[in-house]
């Protein structure tokens, strides 16, 4: 498999090249040259098959022949290695959990994937590969647990100051080993752009080698379809209109879901639910897109202004807005009404949602309102004890730490603080 730059002004290249570049060199986002649907056997018999067979079936024209069968098919074990249940709410919604992994994260699945491949990449290269990456909450920690030991691998983690909860920032600050953090005097949307920037900076590639681990890498963006086809295998004998609402900030996990559409799997439309970041829930009504600076709210990780993944979505619908506005719908909300949203959920159903899982659901319900025959499945994307302070105050019941977050609360944070882009460059080439 091949990929190209989506600003069509680079050579096409490898997904070996595509991954320990991260970005191409006109700094376009890298997108698959060709998609080829999955036979129908493969969705009627998907409950005969394990997740990791499902994911290995899945992924593999994206990535073969680079990295061998038997050796992709033990990445994907590896990264498959915790659940992914779906719990019904109501006959109409149900959430898809996917933060039993290690950072209690969506994040993890990617990380992890992403992890591995470069390692096999790099098995017998010398050199050192940096990889560079923002976090507005949960990339961060997932990248730095998938990436931590691996060999000739650094991970240098930006992450806006005072906007990451404290439970994500020790998830990304306590490691150690090849794991370095930099707290930056600004926003996430400052931390992307700082991270863009050195992937353009020939004064600094020069001198090493940078890839990203955000999802504009295609190794840690495409893993992500995989969430659908698990919630697919659990739901399609009950319900036909299988509708999902994504919370979205940088839209890699929508996009993901929207190539798995591609793949053939029987999905009836998605949901865009944003926090008051909300650029493509505008778009979609005006036909304008228009970035703006991002505003700091209690579902964090949604805290961008300017989604790096819209423009692969764009592509998928060749960049017709009919066919976009056909398959995504996209709403947005307040922080007062996804605490509302948590408090809903955990009064009438006795779950405890995180406020991005809040969000999601209020996607949900918008979406019903005019298709009440579609059964929906908002992503609970973390585990609602890395948002601690807003779950408890919200619910006002005390809740148990899982071990994952235990063993990271003790620890001593490490990082150092940064303000502009050359302090960034001097940090790493001091490192």
């Amino acid at each position: 498999m091949n990929y190209f730059s989506l600003n069509h002004k680079a050579p096409n290249t490898t997904f070996k090249n595509a991954v320990i570049k991260g970005l191409a060199p006109d700094k376009g986002l890298y997108f698959p040259e060709t998609i080829t649907p999955l036979p129908k056997s493969f969705f009627d018999n998907i409950d005969n098959l394990s997740y990791s067979e499902i994911g290995f079936e899945a992924i593999k024209q994206f990535i073969a022949p680079e990295i061998p069968e038997d050796v992709l098919k033990r990445i994907v074990e590896e990264t498959l290695s915790f659940d992914f249940p779906v719990v019904k709410l109501n006959e109409n919604i149900s959430t898809l959990e996917l933060f039993h992994g290690p950072t209690m994260a969506f994040k993890d699945v990617g990380a992890r994937f992403m992890a591995r491949c470069l390692g096999y990449f790099n098995r017998d290269n010398e050199e050192e590969v940096t990889v560079l990456v923002a976090t507005s909450g949960d990339t961060g920690g997932a990248v730095a647990n998938g990436f931590l030991g691996v060999k000739g691998v650094n991970v240098v983690i930006l992450y806006p100051s005072g906007k990451v909860s404290d439970i994500q920032e020790k998830q990304l600050t306590t490691l150690g080993q090849n794991i370095k953090a930099l707290e930056v005097n600004g926003t996430f949307d400052d931390c992307q752009a700082m991270v863009k920037t050195a992937f353009l900076d020939e004064s600094l590639t020069s001198h090493m080698q940078l890839t990203s681990a955000n999802s504009i890498n295609v190794a840690r963006w495409l893993p992500q379809l995989f969430y659908f086809m698990f919630a697919y295998k659990q739901l399609h004998k009950q319900y036909e209109d299988i509708v999902f609402s994504v919370p979205s900030g940088n839209f890699g996990n929508v996009c993901a879901g929207m190539m798995a559409q591609q793949l053939g799997l029987p999905i009836k439309h998605f949901i865009a639910s944003n926090n008051v970041n909300n650029v493509v829930t505008r778009y979609l009504i005006s036909q304008l897109y228009e970035p703006k600076p991002s505003i700091q709210t209690i579902s964090n990780a949604m805290d961008v202004g300017a989604p790096s993944n819209f423009i692969r979505i764009q592509e998928i619908y060749k960049n017709t807005f009919e066919s976009l506005k056909a398959n995504l719908s996209s709403y947005s909300f307040t922080d007062d009404e996804t605490r509302e949203a948590m408090l809903e959920i955990y009064n009438n159903h006795s779950y405890v949602a995180d406020p991005h899982g809040a969000v999601g659901y209020l996607g949900c319900k918008s979406y019903l309102q005019e298709n009440n025959n579609a059964h929906t499945v908002f992503l609970e994307t973390a585990h609602p004890t890395k948002f601690l302070d807003v779950v408890e105050d919200v619910i006002k019941e005390e809740q148990p730490l899982p071990a994952q977050i235990q063993e990271v609360m003790g620890k001593e944070k490490e990082a150092t603080s940064i303000s502009t882009y050359d302090d960034l460059k001097h940090f790493l080439l001091g490192n």
